[in-house]
């Protein structure tokens, strides 16, 4: 009777395992997604945020700009690229399948987004105060880049451009990921 017990417990505990393998992975899945649609959306509201303060500039506020930058940079470059390391087949997803098959040039644009964050976040650094005209893009400047064609400049030239312009080719990076990875 002993040994009995044994078995189907033993037989019970198998069972269990094979769900929990099974299972495991999908919730797994689940979450990821979860986890970057909930990144993506705080990069939304944080590019929105500063998309405000350069709409009003007596609003801007140094801090409020720095966390919203930071809020890109800490969710953008491998952080974004890791939500994305597996298959993005699901049906919770906007993902494109060909993100795998693309790898590096999806793993570029995230990290051309860390980069204009960092950008952003230095501006703040360095205009603590009310937004100053060498934030602002001049009038006729031109914006360089385009939704397929978005490309990190160098450190130093990202850095000694106004951080308007900095943005501006942020959301043209965010624009070019989205026609290319995702699904509509």
């Amino acid at each position: 009777m002993g040994r009995t017990i044994f078995v189907n417990i033993f037989g019970l505990l198998a069972v269990v395992e094979a769900v929990l393998i099974t299972a495991v992975p999908l919730l797994a899945a689940e979450d990821v997604v979860a986890l970057r649609q909930a990144d993506m959306k705080a990069m939304a509201a944080a590019a929105k945020t500063i998309s405000g303060l350069f709409k009003d500039p007596t609003s801007y506020k140094a801090a409020e700009f720095r966390w919203a930058a930071d809020t890109i940079r800490e969710r953008s470059g491998i952080v974004l690229s890791g939500h994305f390391a597996s298959e993005t087949a699901n049906l919770q997803s906007k993902a494109g399948p060909n993100i795998l098959n693309e790898r590096d040039r999806f793993d570029r644009i995230a990290n051309d987004l860390r980069d204009y964050a960092v950008a952003l976040d230095a501006a703040a650094q360095k205009n603590p105060g009310p937004m100053t005209a060498s934030m602002r893009m001049k009038p006729g400047e031109a914006m360089g880049g385009g939704p397929f064609g978005t490309h990190v400049r160098n450190e130093q030239e990202l850095l000694a451009m106004p951080a308007e312009h900095a943005f501006h080719l942020m959301l043209q990076t965010c624009t070019t990921c989205h026609a290319k990875f995702r699904m509509e």
